[in-house]
């Protein structure tokens, strides 16, 4: 991971602040991790507040500013103060990574109960619209600032027995494309990252059938590392693509070429 960091892009971020929600483990660690190497003080969300205090605890010991928030993003308050607290320990947001997210399970639609659907409705489609609502609220105020949405692959593919997963990772490239012309002249952008399936988070108790099917959807011949969804979040809020908004940017190692 750190060579894989020392070779990347070097970024000037010091003196902003990222948020970064479902910071706790996996992808939303090492991207709150990445922000941190760039220079930004990092607000860690999690419903997980230990391992959130973990991420900054690595922050802290890459010498880096952070700190810890209980978030749940399909509570409106919560998500209202969390970006309120980001606010008054740091002065902004400047970067903001809706990240918190939950899988779905394997259950065709004829067997998905409407308690599990609304489950996964209520934090990656609503988790993710309410963190737009408060940061763009903020960004507005400000007059600038840069959003990244974490999709999925699946914002672009159907896959049996997980149509909620999938409808709510269709859901967030719809929001991204929506909050990104809202506020495309004033100084905010809003774009999402679509990964394949990650080596990290999700993927870590997955059965070997799982892992072996993972290897073989991906024609690069591997899954993605987490250092890699990072890089592109970084940048996507970077100067570098400040030409680039509403865009749903696939991290997929080939899965959608058809």
């Amino acid at each position: 991971m750190e060579d894989r960091n020392r070779k990347g892009p070097r970024y000037d971020f010091s003196g902003k602040t990222a948020l970064v929600t479902g910071g706790a483990a996996g992808i939303g660690r090492v991207i709150a991790l990445a922000f941190a190497r760039q220079g930004a003080s990092v607000v860690v969300a999690d419903i997980n507040l230990a391992g959130a205090e973990e991420t900054v605890r690595r922050i802290e010991a890459l010498g880096g500013t952070g700190s810890s928030r209980l978030a749940d993003v399909a509570s409106e308050e919560d998500v209202k103060n969390l970006v309120a607290f980001a606010v008054e320990r740091y002065g902004m947001v400047d970067f903001a990574c809706n990240n918190a997210g939950i899988g779905s399970g394997q259950a065709p639609i004829v067997e998905l109960s409407r308690e599990r659907w609304d489950q996964i409705v209520a934090v990656n489609l609503t988790g993710v619209f309410q963190c737009l609502k408060y940061e763009l609220q903020q960004m507005l105020k400000q007059g600038f600032g840069s959003i990244v949405n974490i999709a999925s692959v699946a914002a672009f593919i159907g896959s049996p027995g997980m149509a909620g997963y999938v409808a709510t990772k269709h859901g967030i490239m719809g929001l991204t494309k929506t909050a990104a012309l809202e506020v495309a002249t004033k100084g905010i952008r809003v774009n999402a990252v679509a990964p394949g399936i990650v080596n990290a988070g999700l993927t870590d108790s997955s059965s070997e059938e799982f892992i072996k099917g993972a290897l073989a959807a991906h024609p690069i011949g591997r899954m993605a590392e987490a250092e890699e969804i990072a890089a592109a979040v970084l940048w996507l809020c970077s100067d570098e693509a400040s030409f680039v908004l509403g865009h749903t940017l696939p991290v997929e190692g080939g899965m959608t070429i058809h």
